[in-house]
């Protein structure tokens, strides 16, 4: 494995990691947004909606940079 494919492995697996804890509170998000009242340990669904909006605009935020600063410099290594 050379270190090219190294990085390019280590880049994606950190976007895929990025990517599945958007799809997880994009769910958590809609599960709150259609049954709120099923939700007993969450009493202050707004509250409770924001917390899974920040985990995704975090997550949008780190595969942006990651593109921006890393993927684009993959094959000019």
């Amino acid at each position: 494995m050379s270190c090219r494919s190294l990085r390019k492995d280590i880049i994606n697996a950190l976007i895929a990691e990025s990517e599945g804890k958007i799809q997880k509170a994009r769910m958590n998000a809609e599960v709150y947004l259609h049954n709120p009242v099923g939700i007993g340990e969450h009493p202050d669904v707004l509250a409770a909606v924001q917390d899974q909006l920040d985990v995704i605009a975090h997550e949008e935020e780190r595969i942006q940079v990651l593109t921006k600063y890393f993927s684009d410099h993959t094959h000019a290594e």
